[in-house]
């Protein structure tokens, strides 16, 4: 696996942040901080401290991604990823294999030949073992549970993780959106998630284990025709954190990834489901709506939407290496953001800004 370190571009614009932080604290904000703290009564000497400290901890957040946390050993550990009949999970259950886990592939399209399960099976190894899972159904995830009980070879020491990868996506502004829409995406990307983690936890804790659930950058910040999307990952970020501090009692590590545009690697939305979507939005738009965007509008949504199917990451590596870390980091982080400069840089400036200057920057 290689090692987890920032991007030139990421690390340039931390330099040129350092530099313009730098400049800040020889141009007045010493005096302002004396001016506070000679008002709540501390010494000018607590104020050098606490600008030194502030730089120390930010030239930590620098470095902390290069410093070596340790790895487990892998041999003998047992992994579930759901959604792997393409993309993330059909790459990752192929990488985990290859590094020494043995894998539970599951896949929806199992029982009825997929390609993604038919080539995994084809490995024939004892190693990479692929079952039918629909996230979606209490049954399956029922069954997925027994089948990884009866060929784990130590069943009471548990499964070490699970990677909760399943995942489907649309678009549509929320007056074009269905209610059917967004029920769709959730029952996948957030029930499916909750619903498949309920299940394993017990062989997790007994592990004590990781659960890694794959979310995305949308779940921390929203774009314009992407709420059904959203929404879906911003439950999948909350349920998260919540186990997070639940499992802390039992040794359970929870990671979140945040994957930026990965469309054009996972194939998740292509230009044919696109168009079938668009067409279906707009037939079932009210007449008002269809009357007030009017059609100019909605296509030129749609043409966005192609577009940002093409100019996303083709080279799945940083996802595949952020979620081996954190299923074999002795420390794994609570979360990773597998991006290209451009999304990483927005998703900092959108979660730190005020509301209104970040929608400035990126929607008016």
């Amino acid at each position: 696996m290689a090692p987890r370190t920032l991007s030139l571009g990421k690390m340039a614009l931390l330099v040129l942040f350092s530099l313009v932080l730098t400049l800040a604290l020889g141009m007045g904000l010493p005096e302002g901080l004396s001016f506070f703290a000679r008002l709540f009564g501390f010494t000018e000497s607590s104020v050098t401290y606490g600008i030194v400290l502030l730089y120390l901890v930010y030239v930590l957040y620098v470095a902390v991604p290069a410093l070596p946390r340790g790895t487990v050993p892998v041999e003998g550990k047992h992994v579930l990823i759901t959604g792997c009949d393409t993309g993330f999970g059909f790459a990752l259950a192929k990488h985990l294999h290859a590094i020494g886990f043995t894998v539970f592939a599951g896949c929806l399209l199992k029982d009825k030949g997929g390609d993604g399960a038919t080539e995994l099976k084809s490995m024939q190894s004892d190693r990479m073992k692929v079952l039918q899972l629909n996230v979606t159904s209490d049954e399956e995830v029922a069954q997925a549970v027994e089948f990884v009980k009866k060929n784990l070879k130590e069943p009471e020491r548990g499964l070490w993780g699970v990677v909760n990868n399943a995942g489907v996506s649309g678009f549509g502004d929320i007056e074009f959106a269905s209610l059917d829409n967004y029920k769709e995406l959730a029952d996948v990307n957030l029930w499916g998630t909750v619903r498949v983690t309920k299940a394993f936890l017990p062989l997790i804790r007994r592990a004590k284990g990781r659960v890694v659930n794959i979310a995305s950058m949308l779940g921390r910040m929203a774009v314009p025709s992407r709420s059904c999307y959203s929404i879906s990952k911003y439950g999948v970020e909350a349920f998260s954190d919540c186990l997070r501090q639940e499992m802390y009692r039992w040794g359970v590590k929870v990671a979140v990834i945040e994957p930026s545009n990965f469309v054009a690697a996972t194939g998740i939305l292509t230009r044919e489901r696109v168009e079938i979507q668009a067409d279906k939005l707009w037939k079932e738009a009210s007449e008002i709506v269809q009357e007030d965007y009017g059609k100019d509008y909605f296509a030129h949504q749609v043409v966005l939407m192609k577009s940002f199917l093409n100019s996303g990451l083709k080279d799945m590596s940083l996802v595949l290496n952020d979620i081996t870390d954190a299923l074999s980091s002795k420390f794994p982080y609570t979360r990773y953001n597998p991006s290209d400069t451009y999304w990483w840089v927005r998703l900092i400036l959108t979660t730190h800004l005020p509301a209104a200057i970040a929608d400035w920057i990126y929607i008016h």
